[in-house]
């Protein structure tokens, strides 16, 4: 009977994941919606030549590289951070409110959350206007290249922190108190007990979600650079899933839009791959 309970899931990822592959083989063909899968003249690698001759191809994959590791360099520990200093907060009370406040942020849709950031950052926005208040000249926040990747970044740490601190606040509450006890017999701080207590039982939760984290480094979400990005910033903001955007849905290149989707999945695959080796061989932790 736990058996069955599998069923659901396995369905799900039987009919949502798996069964869509096939659609993989457009790919290779020049496809055609009128004509089908089958019907549509295989064509072979061609779609995967123009691709790689193509320069904004190259710059949207920069351009997703440039977010992600940067996202994952300052957002990764962020959650751990704030998990960390959740904890210390004694009052039941202040601690729900506070695990609330953070994890608010999660449920807010990029649309509507860049629709808010645009009116708020925007040359004729709330902050520039209260710049020019104080004395001082407007700001390019969405303008500027590198002002609109520091937005990118500050932006994704605020959302994400407060629900990826769930694991951590749940892997924290699994270690045995008795252990802080003996440690502040022996006279170690609260800094000493994180340290030596509770990073070294993190450390698997940490290097899971690093190890999964990194295998995302290709992928990115199309709302949030399509609700940001502007012609301006368009060096910077044009990534992946927008450049799939332009040519799969506004110029019905399907098999130009699935040769470059075909190309991230197997760029993530050799990243956590090599993720998960390079953990397994430094640290002898991995996910399998």
């Amino acid at each position: 009977m736990l058996y069955l309970l599998l069923v659901p899931v396995l369905t799900t990822y039987l009919v949502y994941k798996y069964i869509p592959m096939f659609g993989l083989v457009i790919a290779f063909k020049d496809y055609n919606i009128f004509q089908g899968v089958f019907a549509s003249p295989w064509v072979g690698l061609e779609t995967f030549k123009e691709m790689a001759a193509n320069k904004y191809f190259w710059l949207a994959v920069r351009n997703t590289f440039v977010l992600n590791i940067g996202a994952l360099i300052f957002s990764f520990p962020a959650p751990i951070i704030l998990a960390l200093m959740i904890n210390e907060v004694l009052q039941v009370r202040t601690r729900r409110v506070v695990q609330s406040l953070v994890y608010i942020p999660h449920f807010i849709s990029w649309v509507v959350l860049g629709g808010i950031m645009v009116v708020l950052l925007s040359e004729s926005g709330v902050v520039n206007h209260i710049v020019e208040a104080l004395g001082g000249s407007k700001i390019g926040f969405l303008t500027t290249p590198d002002n609109w990747i520091a937005v990118y970044v500050i932006s994704e740490i605020w959302k994400t922190m407060g629900w990826g601190s769930i694991i951590y606040l749940g892997a924290i509450t699994s270690i045995d108190p008795g252990i802080y006890e003996s440690a502040m017999i022996d006279g170690a701080n609260k800094f000493r007990q994180i340290i030596h207590i509770t990073l070294p039982f993190l450390k698997p939760t940490i290097l899971l979600l690093l190890i999964l984290n990194i295998g995302q480094i290709a992928s990115i979400g199309f709302e949030k650079p399509f609700m940001l990005g502007n012609s301006l910033v368009r060096n910077v903001a044009d990534v992946i899933s927008t450049h799939v955007y332009d040519y799969g849905v506004i110029n019905t290149r399907y098999s130009y839009s699935t040769a470059v989707g075909l190309c991230q999945s197997i760029i993530n695959l050799v990243l956590i791959t090599a993720a998960n080796r390079l953990s397994n061989k430094l640290t002898g932790d991995s996910i399998w």
